[in-house]
């Protein structure tokens, strides 16, 4: 059994919290510098610039790539042969997220109560998925997430004769549905399976993906191709203002699912896509 420290777990998410909102992962940036190149709308390409600017200025600046510095949302893979000394490990990471939000001077975007509406001032509680894995260690994924795309999201209760022409066209609705106001390009997460709130899960996890790295399954990396090329041919384009690059990646994650039953969700990001992973 080996001992984790809280203390260590919170000062990791401290600083993953400061990282992940003033640096994209290199994969990301690439991904949005790339397509100035590809793009062949003037005005478009002047956006796609324009964004590639910002970035530049947050890394030198050492300031946020976006004003929405997010909901702190984790992926935390927690090994089964793990003890954690402390507090528990929920405590630990909103402790950390307390830390960087307030010390990295982050906008605190969350209200403890959603009608309320007060400001808890330190953008906790974050939201937190948990998995059990064998091993002796904790893999802990920040993926901030503004509400300006995170309001674009779908959930679809599909028949299973919708069948693989139902998903792209309900992905595409969704999509379509966004417009400008998921500020695109985007990053397309699309969960598949499961049920209704798996599949939202499913989603939010495919935007962790690394851009160009397709589903495992060939059925589904085919999808996926073709749902970029779908989406970009909607004319879209960067700031909803025309041109081809609407979209940057299309990733699907899947589960097994009811026999009577068919679980689509559609979560978007802009080109802020940020995730910082770090295995402890």
């Amino acid at each position: 059994m080996r001992v984790i420290a809280a203390e260590e777990i919170t000062r990791n998410v401290r600083e993953m919290c400061i990282e992940a909102n003033v640096n994209l992962s290199e994969d990301m940036e690439k991904a949005v510098r790339d397509s100035v190149e590809s793009e062949d709308s003037p005005l478009g390409k002047q956006i796609l610039g324009q964004l590639c600017e910002n970035l530049d200025i947050a890394k030198e600046n050492d300031i946020p790539i976006c004003q929405d510095t997010g909901m702190a949302v984790f992926f935390v893979n927690v090994g089964q042969d793990v003890h954690i000394e402390g507090m528990n490990i929920t405590d630990a990471i909103n402790e950390g997220v307390r830390q960087g939000y307030t010390d990295g001077y982050l906008r605190k975007s969350v209200v403890k109560d959603p009608l309320i509406r007060e400001n808890t001032k330190d953008n906790t509680p974050a939201i937190i998925h948990y998995d059990i894995v064998p091993g002796d260690k904790i893999e802990i994924t920040i993926a901030p997430k503004g509400f300006g795309s995170e309001n674009m999201s779908k959930v679809y209760m599909l028949k299973p004769a919708d069948g693989e022409e139902g998903v792209k066209a309900a992905v595409l609705q969704a999509v379509k549905d966004a417009g400008p106001n998921a500020c695109p390009p985007v990053f397309v997460g699309v969960g598949l399976g499961g049920d209704f709130e798996l599949a939202a899960k499913l989603a939010k996890r495919a935007l962790t993906r690394k851009v160009g790295v397709h589903s495992d399954r060939e059925h589904i990396a085919r999808i996926e191709s073709e749902l970029l090329e779908m989406i970009n041919n909607t004319g879209i384009g960067p700031g909803g203002l025309g041109g081809k690059t609407t979209a940057l990646a299309v990733n699907i994650e899947t589960y097994a699912t009811h026999i009577a039953g068919m679980p689509l969700a559609v979560n978007m990001c802009c080109h802020v896509n940020r995730h910082v992973t770090r295995v402890l």
